[in-house]
């Protein structure tokens, strides 16, 4: 049976919310999960046209959580969408796991928790050593026995810069139960080789870029979305960007939005989670921007001093947020 893969649009990966500093339960070490947080947070995306969660991606600090803490943030996350009525809301569950037989107990306990799709991070430990062929052979021995559809995800910052090939990629998206990439590079042709080959049906996989700073251009060959950070802070300015190209929106305006969401883009690509977090508390009130786990507890260095390089883009970015919302 060929599997289905997630709707098109904008997913969010979504950080994960620890205890703040004030509460009665915080600890320095292993700070407890927040999920009223969680939870606060994930309602407010799919409000503003979210398409999906991805929980405990790169963002959510996956590899400091424990196997009962991931089940319990999905677990958590799936009921209270169902309960707020977005049970069409698909969440996809990540694993950043080296072996194949542990990448499947998370990927049978995400199922076990309510998630529809995993995404599995490229095992990059031996990247030096790893042939395309072994890469493949993995991946597909992960999709011979998931439980879920599964998405590869292709992130070389956080996996001593191993390559997939879109060759590779070809290949492995005539499995039946792979439907799609993330693909968290800069790489525009390995996009295009991917997206645009007439060899992959695009129903069946589909390609999802890693950076909003490249939605315009990945949309423009044949892209399906973005799983993007900066939506985790302003869901409806990049929401809108992707609503206008499907719409058919002038290419001066697109590019307009586009400028604007690079410039958030920035403070991700330098900072990553820990600035996702800053950014959501100070503009938001949500969580707290110190709220990491060690070993990137405490905020992004310089503090106040460091938010006022990216204050004034960030103030922008709010004033479209509320605007979109405003109207409608």
């Amino acid at each position: 049976m060929v599997s289905s893969p997630p709707p098109s649009g904008i997913y969010v990966p979504v950080p994960t919310f620890f205890a703040s500093q004030s509460a009665s339960n915080y600890d320095p070490v292993n700070n407890p999960l927040d999920l009223e947080t969680q939870t606060k947070h994930s309602l407010f995306l799919v409000k503003a046209g979210i398409r999906g969660l991805v929980i405990l991606g790169s963002t959510g600090e996956a590899i400091h959580l424990t196997n009962e803490e991931r089940n319990e943030l999905i677990s958590s996350q799936r009921k209270e969408l169902d309960k707020a009525g977005y049970k069409d809301r698909p969440i996809i569950a990540g694993t950043a796991t080296q072996n194949v037989q542990e990448t499947l107990i998370q990927l049978e306990d995400a199922k076990k928790a309510g998630a529809e799709y995993g995404m599995v991070l490229t095992p990059g430990y031996f990247a030096s050593a790893a042939s395309q062929q072994g890469i493949e052979k993995w991946f597909t021995a992960v999709a011979d026995k998931s439980p879920i559809p599964i998405m590869i995800y292709h992130y070389p910052g956080v996996t001593n810069n191993i390559v997939v090939a879109p060759s590779t990629f070809e290949r492995l998206a005539q499995h039946a139960n792979i439907v799609g990439c993330k693909l968290s590079h800069g790489d525009i042709p390995d996009h295009t080789l991917i997206a645009s080959n007439p060899r992959i049906d695009p129903s069946h996989f589909k390609v999802f870029s890693g950076l909003g700073q490249n939605l315009l251009p990945v949309l423009t060959i044949g892209g399906q979305g973005a799983i993007d950070g900066l939506a985790g802070i302003f869901p409806r300015v990049v929401v809108k960007l992707f609503n206008m190209f499907q719409e058919g929106a002038d290419n001066k305006k697109l590019r307009e939005l586009q400028y604007k969401i690079c410039e958030g883009e920035r403070l991700i690509g330098r900072w990553g989670t820990v600035g996702i977090k800053e950014a959501i508390a100070r503009c938001w009130g949500m969580g707290d921007k110190e709220g990491a786990r060690l070993p990137l507890q405490g905020g992004f260095q310089g503090g106040d001093q460091e938010w006022s390089n990216w204050s004034s883009v960030f103030e922008g970015l709010k004033q479209l947020e509320l605007e979109i919302e405003k109207s409608g």
